[in-house]
């Protein structure tokens, strides 16, 4: 299954997600008129609902309404209250930002294993946040890459080796990329309300002890309604982690599949999994708020009453069992030597690192989407080996990170920099503007490759800022672009990319599929094939690379005249294709390659264009080895 058929399966999931939920609150409403019947039956011998004139369908439907409104706003809320992301999650859990990278060592690790894995997938680095708890444990939270988080907590960072932490990490990144974070945060949404009657239950009965004994009958009747109420709010508990358990558990074994064909090293994952067999703290945290969300995690993160039934994980020897076939069954033990190899080093340099053009296979491409493999990681070691220690500290603190936007926006032409400086000096923070003049030196060294792992490395800084700064910073970004009178397509790449991620932080801009064929969206794809074709500045004809786009994608349609052609339209374009249905959009993407390679090559330039649109897609395209 590759990473569209995954995409899909997650949509369909959403859907299965509802019909359990469904099914659970019409369970919990029918099941609640039966209680106000056995209860009006046991304290008023004309009972309120079936009475010597038949049932009272009006009470029922007033009770179902009821039940049916409390659990929607319950989910409603909670849905509401999650709707900032993945940050909410860690929050709840009492998580610490970690964004500092001269923190210690083992925290200076954990950061440079993400973002080594985001580059080579493809997607923005996620904020890290470390979980006060000794448990060995790990989560990835948000509904898009854009505002997805990771959480490690502090015993999976001080008892795990770098090859196991790398594992561990590689799992999470595939919920992120496989859609699965997204439907386990829906799920959070959904099942609160679920547990809402519980609560009121909880409240009704505090409320029956305060009655007066007078009323003795009356509050005995109140008594039990609560006591019902608070039973069925843990029946739907138990109605919730079944469903999270149907969900879940499958999804695991996948990740950990996908963690393996990341890191190409199993005894990673593995490893990582033995560790926690042998460790005395194990896998449970502590604080109460991690039932809610004990499917998200990298193991149980709660203990289960009715054990296999409603765990939302499979048992730790058989995952094992599926990495290592011949496993002796016994686990590390804490004070146990690693015997894992060391991390890998840096790989060569690549050819287009230099800005040479490189040949692609788009179907070796597309086999890496949501699926990156050893080469894409160490080609991210490669990367962040290239790029300067000043930058990458840098790129980790909330000033020095926009003025590293700032500084890749900047125009190699003397005259059109001085203006866009100019620019900036009237309108960027004086802050941001010190940090940008101190890195200025540093501007002709950063070569193309470089300018997507930077801003990658830079989301987590710059989702750190205010709303006001934000809406400066996207403005500021805008005026830099247009301040020479010209959007180039490197441009647009860097602010798009920027622009889509903080949009989803900042915004929850999360679109959802509209399109279930080409036809609504013709115009919009030979607008784009039109803006690949005429980006080939060699010797191809237009026509010629277009055609071979066309002729990819199926459709009846002409090449663009260029004139008619302009990057906010490209801008509008690319968000409406963004709402084609998964399936359709690898045969998009096979046809933009297509196009930019119709002379055999690709620039480093026209690679940059591919991967900004595939990530407009929400298709992280991780980076294209030569």
């Amino acid at each position: 299954m590759d990473f569209f058929q995954h995409q899909d399966k997650a949509r369909r999931n959403t859907k299965l997600l509802l019909a359990l939920y469904a099914a659970a609150v019409i369970s919990i409403v029918l099941l609640t008129n039966l209680l106000v019947i056995v209860v009006s039956g046991f304290f008023d011998s004309a009972s309120l609902m079936a009475s010597s004139e038949g049932y009272d369908w009006g009470l029922f439907l007033m009770v179902s309404m009821l039940v049916i409104l409390l659990i929607g706003l319950g989910s409603l809320y909670r849905i509401h209250s999650l709707s900032k992301g993945g940050s909410v999650v860690a929050e709840m859990l009492d998580g610490q930002l970690l964004i500092d990278p001269h923190g210690s060592l083992e925290k200076r690790r954990l950061l440079n294993v993400v973002e080594e894995m985001a580059i080579a997938a493809g997607t923005p680095v996620p904020p890290v946040y470390i979980i006060p708890d000794d448990s060995i444990n790990a989560f990835a939270a948000g509904y898009s890459p854009g505002d997805a988080i990771i959480g490690v907590t502090e015993g999976a960072l001080q008892n795990l080796s770098r090859d196991q932490l790398q594992g561990v990490i590689a799992h999470e990144f595939s919920h992120i990329l496989n859609g699965d974070m997204r439907l386990n945060i829906r799920l959070m949404g959904v099942l609160y309300g679920i547990l809402m009657l519980a609560v009121i239950g909880r409240i009704v009965l505090n409320g029956s002890r305060l009655r007066s004994s007078s009323k003795r009958n009356s509050g005995g009747a109140i008594l039990a309604v609560g006591l019902g109420l608070l039973i069925l709010g843990y029946l739907g508990k138990f109605f919730g982690t079944l469903i999270k358990a149907a969900v879940s558990r499958q999804r695991e074994y996948l990740a950990d599949a996908s963690a393996v064909q990341f890191t190409r090293y199993p005894l990673g994952i593995s490893g990582a999994l033995k560790r926690i067999g042998g460790y005395s703290q194990g896998t449970v945290l502590a604080n109460p708020e991690s039932e809610e969300i004990s499917h998200a995690f990298f193991c149980s993160g709660v203990n289960f009453t009715f054990g296999a039934l409603t765990s939302t994980h499979p048992p730790l020897a058989e995952r094992i069992k599926r990495l290592e076939p011949n496993w002796n069954g016994a686990y590390l033990s804490h004070n146990e030597p690693d015997q894992s190899l060391p991390a890998e080093s840096a790989g060569p340099l690549l050819s287009s690192f230099a800005g040479a053009a490189i040949r692609i296979n788009a179907d070796e491409v597309f086999q890496t989407m949501g699926q990156p493999g050893g080469a894409q990681l160490s080609h991210a070691r490669s990367l962040l080996a290239l790029i300067s220690d000043e930058l990458l500290n840098a790129a980790h603190e909330t000033f020095s990170a926009r003025a590293i936007v700032y500084l890749l926006l900047l125009d190699q032409d003397a005259a059109i920099q001085e203006r866009q400086l100019n620019f900036l000096e009237n309108v960027a923070d004086t802050a941001v503007l010190h940090r940008l003049y101190e890195m200025l030196p540093l501007f002709p060294a950063v070569k193309p490759v470089m300018r997507l792992p930077l801003l990658e490395i830079a989301m987590p800084a710059l989702r750190q800022m205010t709303r006001v700064q934000y809406e400066a910073f996207k403005a500021n970004i805008h005026g830099l672009v247009i301040a020479d009178q010209k959007m180039s397509l490197s441009e647009w790449a860097l602010q798009k990319f920027v622009t889509k991620h903080l949009g989803e932080a900042f915004d929850g801009a999360h679109r959802r599929p509209k399109y279930k064929g080409y036809a609504a969206v013709r115009g919009q794809c030979a607008q784009l094939l039109s803006v690949l074709a005429y980006t080939d500045v060699t010797s191809t004809d237009p026509q010629v690379a277009f055609a071979v786009g066309r002729e990819l994608l199926g459709l009846d349609i002409e090449l663009v005249d260029k004139s008619s052609l302009s990057l906010s339209n490209l801008n509008d374009c690319v968000d409406a294709l963004a709402e084609l249905r998964p399936l359709l959009k690898p045969k998009l993407l096979k046809a933009c390659i297509a196009t930019i390679t119709a002379d055999g090559v690709a620039t480093p330039v026209e690679v940059e264009l591919v991967r900004t649109v595939a990530d407009s897609l929400d298709c992280p395209m991780p980076p294209i080895v030569a």
